[in-house]
Parts: structure tokens; C-alpha cells; sequence
């Protein structure tokens, strides 16, 4: 693991930055060929994908500014230069931008928002190898065998074994990313699926995982009683999902997937 790869003069790439980077091209590349094949405007996983860089990334920050308000109030410069990020701000952030921009180029949001979450976990699961590379969001103390230790200039307590809590949310990313295609697949003509039921399976798998990663987590970062903000997240964002799914078969006229 290493937080800086390199440098050339003064540009210096950062292992995290890479990987972010990795993630979205490769978001890109796997969503251009998915949303073609499903029947959706390719030129939208361009603007989708900026979408969620951007976007995604001010949620995140803005969502960490909030879960550390009383540091941000004493000293607002050092939160908004740390490297802290709350994934799930960065998620409802970009979900909602992305409404509104299938609003305003009336696409039907709920095919978009399924091509779009298998991407997600694909990003999300180079995304946690950079966490890795830096140090960040690491996990307990352990004397497993699989416990990593950190170096000195890591953001994570260095010199003693730590549970590798970033590569376990990798796989699980990727897992995520495999099962949602999949389930995708499978289902394109079974007569209960529905548009948006894609994207509710993620909501669902992936507060599963994150609400269970965070038991291994020993970073600093905020909480809601016993529970972390992302546990307590995760618990709202699995029951959105179940709930999501339940009432969209209440509706009329709901709108059946594109064949893939």
C-alpha cells in the first residue's frame, strides 16, 4: 500500500486518486456496452458518470462536513483539506442529480437508475482498493494472519496488524457488481420484474455490507448512539430498498424493463 505511487515534478499521483480514476473509466467503458445493449442512449453514461464524480464527491464531503460539524466549526479548513468522505452522501447526492438530469432529457429514470448501480458497485469496489493504498477506513486490531500492517506514513494506525476492512468492501463491491448483473440478466422476462428492481436489489445488497463492514471498522468517524452514521445509514438505506420494491408493485401502469 502506498499513499503517493509516484512523481513527476511537481504532479505527484496519489494511489486513491488512481484508483477513483480506474473506477470511473472502467464505470464508463462496462456502462457504454451495458446501456446499449439495453436499449438506453450510450451518450448518456458520459454525462452520468461526471455526474457521479462530481457530484458524488460533494455529497461525500458535504456529508462528512456534517458528521464532523463541531471540528468543521473550530477549524473549517482542516475538514474540508482531509481526505474524510461519507460514501453514502456521495450516493443520495448523486442519485438525485441523476433524476434530474433524466428529468430534463425525459428518460425514464428507474431503466437508467438499473443499467446505472451495477456501475456503481463496480466503481465503488476500485474505489475501496484506494482506500487501501492510503490507509484509510481500516478496521480493528488483529493477530490473524490476514491482518496488514500499515507503514508510518499511512493513514492508518501504523506498526500494529489491522483487519483489512478495505479490501473486504472491495470484494464485496465486486460481488455486488457480479450479482446485480446477473440478477439483471436472469430476470429480463420473468413476468414480476419490474424497472427499478435492479437498482433496489443494490440499495438493499450493499446496505447489507456496509452496515456489516462497519463492525470491523476502527477509523474514526461518526456515530448515532452504539451505531455508526454509516450503520445507521445503511439501516434506512435497506429498508428504502425492501419498501421501494414492495410499493412499486402497487403501482399503476409501472413500466416493465428493457430486454437485454
Amino acid at each position: 500500500m502506498a499513499i503517493d505511487l509516484f512523481k513527476i515534478g511537481p504532479i505527484t499521483l496519489h494511489g486513491y486518486g488512481l484508483m477513483i480514476g480506474i473506477g470511473l473509466i472502467m464505470a464508463l467503458i462496462v456502462g457504454e456496452k451495458w446501456f446499449v445493449k439495453k436499449g438506453l442512449k450510450p451518450e448518456a453514461v458520459l454525462d452520468i458518470v461526471l455526474i457521479c464524480g462530481i457530484f458524488g464527491f460533494a455529497g461525500g464531503k458535504l456529508l462528512f462536513i456534517i458528521t464532523e460539524w463541531k471540528q468543521f466549526l473550530a477549524a473549517p479548513l482542516s475538514v474540508l483539506g482531509s481526505s474524510g468522505f461519507v460514501v453514502y452522501g456521495g450516493i443520495f447526492v448523486s442519485v438525485l442529480c441523476i433524476m434530474l438530469y433524466c428529468r430534463i432529457k425525459k428518460y425514464y429514470f428507474m431503466d437508467y437508475f438499473d443499467a446505472l448501480v451495477p456501475e456503481v458497485a463496480l466503481a465503488q469496489g476500485f474505489g475501496r482498493i484506494g482506500c487501501f493504498l492510503a490507509g484509510c477506513c481500516y478496521g480493528h486490531e488483529t493477530h490473524a494472519w490476514y491482518g496488514v500492517v500499515f507503514p508510518e506514513n499511512s493513514l492508518a494506525v501504523p506498526g500494529v496488524k489491522l483487519i483489512p476492512t478495505q479490501l473486504i468492501s472491495s470484494v464485496g463491491d465486486f460481488a455486488i457488481f457480479g450479482i446485480l448483473m446477473l440478477i439483471d440478466i436472469k430476470t429480463k422476462n420473468h413476468p414480476k420484474r419490474l424497472a427499478g428492481d435492479v437498482g433496489f436489489c443494490y440499495m438493499i445488497l450493499y446496505g447489507i455490507g456496509r452496515f456489516l463492514v462497519e463492525i470491523l471498522r476502527n477509523d474514526p468517524r461518526g456515530a448515532v448512539g452504539a451505531l455508526s452514521t454509516s450503520q445507521f445509514i445503511s439501516i434506512f438505506m435497506f429498508g428504502l430498498g425492501v419498501i421501494l420494491m414492495i410499493a412499486q408493485r402497487f403501482r399503476k401502469e409501472t413500466k416493465k424493463p428493457e430486454e437485454v
